[in-house]
């Protein structure tokens, strides 16, 4: 295992790490740091939650000059949430330096104010491309003396249809300049922009060795009118201590969020409707468990680092194999154990079973009935201990009967049931590894005294 100093950065960054908590390097930050100092581009790929985000921010930060008036590095993100993120784990390690700052642009936040940040020597801006570009194209984002320029979560631009304007601010930007992507999955247009935009770079691929996956995942087959009383059970009976639902559209997130609010739970919901000043609101409170459950479109999957999620339920099915490998990697992260339940209909089984042949994995299936009787087995709770709700016995039952409904065949084998229950009366999955297959891994029992907090 190499350290910061084996890796080359000052003493002062080190400390500042340190101060933060953090004392060793993970997988990609081994990898990437020492070629990024060395000034070369590089094109990596590697999941969130690895540590990426300070695989690049530490070098940036280890070349970056102080007391400067210009615009040094460029960060682009595909959301909002994730420009804060990023830019939060920045001013950490940044708050003694005097002379140095770092702003986040996204939309849905006041352009005079952006303006007038901008005007007061900022060193780093982390933003997402349509505000950015829109800076570009105003005059008030100067980009002449760039060093620097990162392209975060790089499949995800992709996906929401953003390459095209990144594009044009790569456009708009020096030459010479050093340039990081860094991508969960790398597709022909992300090598095809790496090409053109960057020289040389080096490729960089990190297979989660710092840690093995542990999120336990099922399947409850169910009909989508009682989508909602089956999600209602399977929080009742798991009592997550935070946890995320996502839903497909935001008119599902809103309705499901409003049934849930009625019914006595702490709930919020997250969506693109949501003003930004909420959103952020939001955020800060499911960070920090004052709203123990978030109602969400996938825009909260991808690239938050949230610690302590239990339980991620997928109310609708994701569209694809990717888009499932981000909402479950909600949970189970910096080395702990996580639940992800699945929801399918008949009309969705296909969408499931393309998800498991992509992943080359089977989701185990489970029988609603059962899982919430087994659970119900397990030492339960002091009385009220983080209940967010207070359903009534006759509901539960009602919901229960469903299970002579089921018309899926792939019903969970004794086996698998035992396994379950097994996994249940010791209250978590911490010992049991999971069957997801579609992060590759391998062991490293060195990395498991990583500090929670290295995880970014």
């Amino acid at each position: 295992m190499n350290s910061f100093e084996s890796l080359g950065l000052s003493k002062g960054l080190q400390k500042n790490l340190s101060t933060n908590g953090i004392s060793k390097p993970t997988l990609i930050q081994e990898n990437v740091i020492p070629t990024l100092l060395e000034g070369k581009d590089v094109m990596a790929k590697a999941q969130t939650g690895t540590g990426k985000t300070f695989a690049y921010v530490l070098p940036i930060l280890e070349k970056s000059k102080s007391n400067t008036h210009h615009i040094q590095s460029l960060i682009i993100t595909p959301t909002r949430e994730l420009a804060i993120q990023i830019t939060s784990e920045i001013r950490k390690l940044t708050t003694k330096n005097k002379g140095f700052s770092v702003l986040s642009v996204y939309g849905g936040k006041s352009h005079e104010e952006e303006i007038q940040e901008l005007e007061q020597n900022v060193n780093i801006v982390v933003g997402t491309p349509g505000r950015l570009l829109d800076h570009l194209k105003r005059g008030n984002l100067d980009l002449s003396h760039l060093m620097f320029l990162v392209i975060d979560e790089a499949d995800q631009l992709l996906q929401i249809g953003f390459l095209n304007k990144v594009e044009e601010i790569l456009r708009k930007t020096p030459a010479h300049r050093q340039t990081m992507l860094f991508s969960a999955t790398i597709p022909a247009e992300i090598k095809k922009l790496g090409r053109k935009y960057m020289k040389t770079p080096q490729f960089i691929e990190v297979q989660e060795a710092e840690k093995s996956t542990s999120i336990n995942q099922f399947a409850i087959f169910t009909v989508d009118r009682a989508k909602q009383d089956t999600v209602i059970q399977l929080i009742e009976a798991f009592q997550p201590s935070k946890s995320i639902v996502f839903c497909r559209t935001k008119r599902r997130v809103t309705k499901l969020y409003q049934v849930l609010k009625s019914k006595g739970f702490k709930v919020a919901e997250l969506h693109g409707d949501i003003p930004q000043e909420k959103r952020e609101i939001v955020m800060e409170q499911f960070r920090t468990g004052d709203v123990p459950m978030l109602v969400a479109t996938d825009v909260a999957s991808r690239g938050l680092d949230i610690e302590g999620v239990t339980h991620v339920f997928n109310y609708d099915m994701p569209e694809n194999a990717e888009t499932y490998i981000h909402r479950i990697g909600r949970t189970g992260r910096a080395g702990e154990t996580g639940l992800a339940y699945t929801l399918y209909s008949s009309e969705e089984r296909s969408l499931l079973d393309g998800i498991e042949a992509e992943l080359n994995s089977r989701i185990q299936k489970q029988n609603l009935g059962n899982t919430i009787s087994l659970k119900s087995k397990t030492p339960s709770k002091k009385k009220g201990e983080n209940r967010q709700g207070n359903r009534k016995s006759k509901d539960r039952e009602s919901l229960t009967r469903e299970k002579d409904d089921f018309k899926d065949k792939q019903v969970t084998s004794r086996k698998s049931s035992n396994s379950l229950q097994q996994k249940s009366s010791e209250g978590t999955a911490a010992d049991k590894k999971s069957d997801f297959k579609g992060r590759k891994t391998r062991k490293n029992s060195s990395t498991q005294s990583y500090n929670r907090k290295n995880k970014r």
